[in-house]
């Protein structure tokens, strides 16, 4: 069984560049540029993980991830907050998001952390 993965991030680069690494890892993607809607789109893509940037449209990622945390049926999903903030961590912990990933990031990083929230989710 595949593992999904739900990315969100208005930089069309960023979006293709983790569609690759992901689908090479054997993950089905989906993606999107905003997370308005962020608690249908996860049910819609009914992921493994979520990939969400801090500076995505509208509500930005902090935002996101607090609502998806908030809710019963979705907040054991992973949430990986990542942006080239400085104060990253403390977005990240204000957010309530699982882990953090600075950008730039390599792919190294992006796999590793990608298999260690796979290991530990559903």
């Amino acid at each position: 069984m595949s593992h999904k993965i739900l990315i969100l991030d208005d930089d069309s680069d960023i979006l293709f560049f983790c569609t690759y690494v992901f689908e090479n890892m054997g993950f089905e993607v989906t993606s999107s540029t905003h997370c308005n809607d962020i608690i249908a789109q996860v049910e819609s893509a009914d992921p493994d993980m979520v990939l969400i940037d801090n500076w995505i449209p509208d509500i930005g990622g902090v935002k996101a991830t607090q609502q998806l945390k908030a809710s019963e049926h979705l907040k054991e999903i992973p949430v990986i907050l990542f942006s080239a903030n400085s104060n990253l961590s403390e977005l990240a912990e204000e957010a309530g998001a699982d882990d953090y990933l600075r950008k730039p990031f390599d792919l190294d990083e992006l796999e590793d952390l990608a298999l260690k929230h796979v290991k530990t989710s559903r």
